[in-house]
């Protein structure tokens, strides 16, 4: 056994080596390549750096060419294609040199999957790039150079750690499609409502607590994705986002269904909630739905307005809190999946509920009958449950209430009023139906009704007659489709509160400035335009004023002088001053902000 240890070979060429390694290097082949096709893909080839003759790929003469050898009419170096299209992505680049403004022309730049912490400055400079995808690197704040690529239509920022957008964003008008899910943001810039044309929006896996009211003025958005985040609510003025079709809210904080009326909305997904109790007025927003997902929420009962959801064709309602089904849901004519695994249902059989949705049904519309006629008006087709059908003496005699609610009638059974006898009527709720007109002989009541609920129907006037119920102190005629008041309202001296959100006003009823008793109005979600706030000073009384979600362009400084208010609702109205900062700190701030403005 040899006593010296065996020697390491030893490399004769070590001492010629510079200490650091060139980047992995781009096989010439592919650089010619792309001069002629103006593409090249260098994804997954383990770069640490990208090589110089890619940036200078179109400034450099190629090899071929200092060597002076003839080319023929498909070679010639001088006719190359400017680099278009650059994929970079699945590296391990941690900077992106700012020679990447040496390739003007590109439209397309990948480099997901990389380990990038900054953008270079000079990305600004390519101004025909058309898609950007920056997706799956380390990016924790991006450059407002950024903002300069004006023909990007399709930016790509997921799996990130960004945790603020800034307002620029706004500036890229021509984007239809923007994904920043899986970062770390907490909120997102007003700005994001100039993207007039953007069409999908991924905001899922982040920390929004809200959602700024900008992002309604998209009027192409199609899909707006906010999947695990920590959103306790919607705001109502979303529901002007028109071409919106499907909405993803699972995995959030909400406790309600949102208030998103909307003409082209098929799909919503709220499941991994808190949802509890699902509003009648909710479901009203939606009919046009034919997905709806309320899985693993809260949901203790479905109430009998998920009739109204006619379009419906799917429901998940698995790991809820249901014990019993109504029978309306048998009126779903195009429902045809219907999930109710882990709730504690009641009532029916199991064997009834393995079969299928099908036999489910079947089994609900035989629990249904016919609803009675009223005097003939009413159509054969019309359906109710039994209890329907049954007058509420009790409710007559005892509460001095006449209550024909959520029975999606077209009109009231002249049986209810026969009932009420010489009972004085205090109370009258008529809410949920199908009323095109308000009950001729509610006028019978006229000396002693001072409360009645017409909410959810289909009016479209109020007759002058409607003013001789004097005694009313409250109406509520929400969610109609009603554009005026009649002057006669003048006479409803004891009226204090009333309600008229969701319907079509254009013009605030000027009869309401007489009515000096009025301490509430709501009057959100219409199209209201403007106010008369030297009218409105008259109304000492009026403490709440809800005018969200309207057509409000200017707010006027005089509206500061009603001191009166202690509830100013304005948000959603497209007006720019007071900002959106302070309108955000109450009725206080927005009544001072406005009496500075007042001209001296």
């Amino acid at each position: 056994m040899s006593r010296f240890k065996k020697v390491a070979k030893v490399d004769s060429r070590a001492g010629f080596r510079t200490e650091k390694e060139d980047p992995a290097t781009v096989p010439y082949g592919l650089l010619k390549t792309a001069r002629k096709s103006g593409q090249l893909n260098l994804s997954g080839r383990g770069l640490v750096e990208v090589p110089q003759s890619v940036w200078r790929l179109n400034l450099d003469t190629p090899e071929e060419a200092k060597q002076n050898l003839s080319f023929g009419a498909d070679d010639r170096w001088w006719d190359q294609t400017d680099l278009t299209k650059l994929l970079l992505s699945s590296n391990k680049l941690e900077v992106l040199s700012e020679d990447v403004k040496l390739l003007p022309a590109l439209t397309v730049l990948d480099v997901h999957d990389n380990q990038l912490t900054y953008l270079p400055k000079s990305i600004g400079e390519l101004e025909h790039l058309q898609k950007l995808n920056l997706s799956h690197n380390k990016l924790k704040v991006l450059p407002g150079e950024l903002w300069n690529l004006k023909a990007l239509t399709c930016l790509q920022l997921q799996q990130n750690v960004l945790e603020e957008l800034p307002e620029g964003v706004g500036q890229l008008t021509n984007l239809d499609e923007i994904d920043l899910s899986n970062n770390q943001l907490t909120a997102v810039p007003d700005s994001l409502g100039n993207l007039s044309r953007l069409i999908k929006i991924n905001l899922s896996h982040n920390k929004l607590k809200s959602l700024p009211s900008g992002i309604s003025v998209m009027k192409n958005l199609r899909l707006l994705d906010c999947t695990h985040n920590q959103l306790e609510s919607i705001p109502p003025i979303l529901s002007q986002m028109e071409s919106l079709e499907q909405l993803y809210l699972r995995h959030n904080k909400l406790r309600s269904l949102p208030e998103l009326p909307s003409s082209k909305l098929k799909e919503l997904h709220v499941g991994n909630n808190l949802i509890g109790v699902l509003e009648a007025e909710h479901l009203k927003h939606l009919n046009t739905l034919s997905v709806l997902e309320l899985r693993d929420n809260k949901v203790q009962f479905l109430p009998e307005e998920i009739s109204l959801l006619q379009g419906l064709e799917r429901l998940d309602l698995v790991n809820n809190d249901i014990g019993s089904l109504p029978a309306a849901l048998a009126l779903l004519p195009k429902l045809k999946i219907l999930t109710l695994e882990g709730n504690p249902l009641r009532g029916i059989r199991r064997d009834i509920l393995t079969k299928g949705t099908n036999e489910l049904l079947k089994y609900l519309r035989g629990r249904i009958t016919e609803i009675p006629d009223c005097k003939g008006d009413q159509p054969d087709t019309a359906m109710t449950l039994p209890s329907q059908a049954k007058i509420n003496m009790h409710a007559i005699q005892t509460l001095k209430t006449l209550d024909y609610s959520e029975k999606q009638a077209l009109c009231v059974p002249d049986d209810m009023f026969d009932a009420v006898g010489g009972e004085s009527i205090t109370c009258v709720n008529f809410s949920k139906n199908q009323l095109a007109a308000i009950p001729p002989r509610v006028v019978e009541l006229k000396d002693s009704i001072s409360e009645i609920n017409l909410g959810f129907n289909k009016l479209t006037s109020c007759p002058m007659e409607f003013c001789m119920l004097q005694q009313l102190v409250h109406i509520d005629f929400r969610n109609n489709l009603l554009t005026s008041l009649p002057m006669e309202f003048e006479a409803l001296t004891k009226l204090r509160s009333i309600i008229l959100s969701f319907n079509r006003f254009k013009l605030f009823p000027d009869v309401l400035y007489r009515v000096l008793t009025l301490e509430t109005i709501l009057m959100s979600n219409n199209q209201v335009v403007a106010i008369d706030p030297l009218q409105l000073k008259a109304l000492d009384k009026l403490s709440t004023f809800d005018l969200q979600n309207n057509d409000i362009m200017q707010v006027p400084p005089e509206l500061g002088n009603c001191t009166s208010l202690r509830a100013l609702m304005l948000d959603g109205n497209p007006f720019r001053n007071p900002r959106a900062a302070i309108v955000a700190r109450g009725t206080d701030a927005i009544l001072e902000y406005l009496r500075s403005r007042i001209p001296m």
